[in-house]
C-alpha cells in the first residue's frame, strides 16, 4: 500500500445531518471500467476518503470492487452518488437509489443528490421522495447539483430533510460567489466539480505565479483557493502523483495578494 501519511488529516465540512464531508474526493466522471477502478483503488490506498460518482457515469459498480477490494472499512468513506433527472418520478427515484446501492456493494450512500434539475419532474414530488430514501437510512444526507440559488431554495421548502449540499461546477473562472455565500448562510456545504477547469487553469500564468511563490503547482493553488473558501473539491485523476498532488494542498495559505490577483481570472 502506498504511504498514505502526507495526506491522512484532510479536514472536513460538517453537514447538517451532524456527519462530516472530507474536503477533497476523488471525482470519477468519464472513468470507465478498469481504469475507474484503478483509480479509485489508488486514491483509496492513498488516504482518500471521499468518492464522488453518479447513476449517469456508468461506474458505479467500478467504485463498489474497488471500495470492496480496498479493504477499508465501509464506514470510513464518504460515498456521494445522484439519481438522473429521468427518475425523477418519486417510484423511479426510489428504485435508482436501491439500484444505485446494490450496484455499489453498500446499505447506505453518505450523500445522495439530484443531478440536474427537471423540466419535466416538479421538485415537489422528486424531493419529498429523495427525503424518503434519507429516512430510510439509505442515505445519510441529500442534496442538489448544477441548481440555482432560487432552485435550492425551492427544493428546501419542501423537505423535512435538511438539503446539505450542491454540487456544482465552480473554479477560479467561474467562482459563483453569490450561491457559495448563499449556502455558507443557510449552512449548506458546496462540492466544487471541474475544480482546474477541465485543464485549462494548469497552466494559466496567473496561477502559475502564485504557484512559484509557494513551491506548489498553479492545480494546487486553484484547489487551495477552492477549499481556503470552505468549499469541498472531487478533482478528477487516475495516476499515483497527480493523486497526491491533488492532496497537498493544506499545508500552505493563498495571501490577500494572491486573493486578488486571482479575482481577476473570473
Amino acid at each position: 500500500m502506498p504511504d498514505a501519511s502526507h495526506i491522512s488529516d484532510i479536514p472536513t465540512l460538517a453537514l447538517p445531518n451532524g456527519g462530516a464531508m472530507p474536503a477533497l474526493g476523488l471525482g470519477t466522471w468519464q472513468l470507465r471500467g478498469q481504469t475507474c477502478e484503478a483509480a479509485v483503488r489508488t486514491a483509496l490506498d492513498l488516504g482518500y476518503r471521499h468518492i464522488d460518482t453518479a447513476e449517469m457515469y456508468g461506474n458505479e459498480a467500478e467504485v463498489g470492487q474497488a471500495l470492496a477490494d480496498s479493504g477499508v472499512p465501509r464506514e470510513h468513506v464518504f460515498i456521494t452518488t445522484k439519481v438522473w433527472p429521468d427518475h425523477f418520478r418519486a417510484t423511479a427515484l426510489q428504485k435508482a437509489a436501491a439500484d444505485s446501492l446494490a450496484r455499489l456493494r453498500t446499505d447506505y450512500v453518505d450523500l445522495l443528490l439530484l443531478h440536474w434539475p427537471s423540466r419535466d419532474v416538479p421538485l415537489e414530488e422528486t424531493v419529498p421522495a429523495l427525503a424518503e430514501v434519507a429516512e430510510r437510512g439509505q442515505a445519510r444526507a441529500i442534496g442538489v447539483s448544477n441548481f440555482s440559488i432560487e432552485q435550492l431554495r425551492h427544493a428546501s421548502r419542501l423537505t423535512r430533510v435538511p438539503i446539505a449540499n450542491n454540487q456544482v461546477e465552480l473554479h477560479v473562472l467561474q467562482p459563483q460567489a453569490a450561491l457559495v455565500e448563499h449556502a455558507r448562510a443557510h449552512g449548506l456545504t458546496v462540492t466544487a466539480y471541474s475544480p482546474l477547469a477541465k485543464g485549462r487553469l494548469t497552466d494559466d500564468p496567473v496561477l502559475s505565479r502564485i504557484a512559484a511563490q509557494h513551491g506548489k503547482t498553479a492545480a494546487q493553488v486553484a484547489l487551495r483557493w477552492l477549499v481556503q473558501q470552505g468549499v469541498a473539491v472531487i478533482p478528477k485523476a487516475t495516476r499515483e502523483p497527480n493523486l497526491r498532488a491533488n492532496a497537498q494542498i493544506f499545508d500552505f495559505a493563498l495571501s490577500p495578494a494572491d486573493l486578488q490577483q486571482l479575482a481577476s481570472l473570473a
